[in-house]
């Protein structure tokens, strides 16, 4: 197909063609936020082993080329927030890590792949693959539905090194103009677990160490967004357990997205910490990154930020509303503690869910002790 033009790639530095002769094309649609993402990469590890051969292309948000690398088996990211079209054709295999279908399932059909892997549908009747099960936690699905097609996957292969964040910059797109996309809300999985950063970095002024250097300043993430209201505990109970810490001796800064930086700096006012320990804003993903992993403890509601401090083995205190850990929680090793007062709700409310304010500042403070096993009262 000589006629077909290149699409522009954002790793590697060179356009994915799949008639260009070279290495066939396995093509991965996961577009949609930070959570997402890492809740995929035991499947984008499997499938690399499964595919030693193939040029593995990733259809993301550009705003996750900062960390897309650290996970070891990508070559290409193609520039594909939510489930538009994928301006790619004909790849060997297509893998659908995005969603159940339709919408998802119909773009890869529309790549022309010569094999699409990907849950059953009523829509598609010629597809086959495993039913979908809501149930199940989404480490687990993306694993389950490769084993069904024989490829191995472990669900624990979660891990990213945190000392490959060194040296190298949020990049994006090519094309794209302006800052990278906010990613809160931009994908569409029903929980949308995306988180957007932007900006030229974190100004870590008045830290007390070099905080842009992974495991150099062991202080405590303190992140009280999330991409729906209801999955956001009280900006007041978030600055009562950063008040707390503070004064049992730990620094803490309080992380966000720009559009979050007034609930950041409403946090930090109400929590007496200086002005530079407020980050939301100031932070491009890869700062994100680097404050998670150097940090002692994530203290933070059902977000991205909860499953970067699971990549990073960095222990958290993650507050569950809506949807239960079990579909979305860290795994069950690890120094990691998830509250959920066991409610259900809506995980696209506006405002806090029941149950998610059924967790008290005690309950919070209690679980940071246990992990950090000093008094924090």
């Amino acid at each position: 197909m000589s006629g077909e033009r290149p699409v522009p790639s954002v790793l590697g530095g060179h356009p994915v063609h799949p008639a260009s002769g070279e290495r066939p094309v396995l093509l991965v649609v996961r577009a949609l936020g930070l959570g997402d993402l890492l809740t995929a990469v035991p499947a984008l590890r499997g499938l690399r082993r499964a595919y030693p051969g193939h040029r593995l292309v990733l259809a993301a948000p550009a705003a996750l080329a900062g960390l897309v690398p650290l996970i070891g088996a990508v070559d290409e990211l193609l520039d594909v927030p939510g489930v538009g079209p994928v301006p790619l054709r004909r790849p060997d295999v297509a893998v659908n890590l995005h969603g159940r279908g339709p919408e998802s399932t119909a773009a890869l059909s529309r790549t022309r792949p010569g094999r699409l892997l990907t849950h059953a549908h009523l829509e598609f009747p010629c597809l086959e693959g495993p039913p979908w099960r809501q149930s199940m936690h989404e480490v687990d699905r993306w694993c389950a539905l490769l084993r069904w097609y024989g490829i191995a996957a472990d669900p624990a292969d979660l891990l990213l090194d945190p000392d490959a964040l060194q040296g190298r910059p949020d990049r994006p797109a090519e094309g794209l103009d302006g800052p990278v996309a906010d990613l809160e809300g931009s994908g569409a999985h029903p929980d949308g677990h995306g988180a957007g950063f932007d900006g030229l970095g974190a100004d870590l002024d008045g830290l007390g160490a070099d905080a842009s250097e992974a495991g150099a300043w062991g202080g405590v993430v303190v992140h009280p967004g999330a991409a729906s209201g209801a999955r956001r505990w009280p900006a007041e109970r978030f600055a009562e357990v950063a008040a707390a810490l503070e004064r049992a001796g730990h620094r803490v800064v309080v992380t966000g997205t720009a559009a979050e930086h007034p609930l950041a700096v409403r946090v930090g006012t109400l929590a007496g910490l200086p002005a530079g320990r407020v980050l939301a804003g100031r932070t491009d993903l890869r700062g994100l990154a680097r404050l998670v992993a150097g940090a002692r403890m994530v203290v933070c509601g059902d977000t991205g930020v909860a499953h970067l401090a699971t990549a990073f083995a960095t222990p958290s205190v993650v507050l569950f509303g809506p949807v239960a850990p079990a579909q979305w929680g860290p795994p069950p090793t690890g120094r990691h503690v998830a509250l959920w007062a066991g409610r259900h709700g809506d995980p696209h409310g506006s405002r806090p869910d029941p149950g998610l304010t059924e967790i008290g500042v005690g309950a919070v403070l209690d679980a940071v002790a246990d992990l950090l096993e000093v008094s924090v009262r």
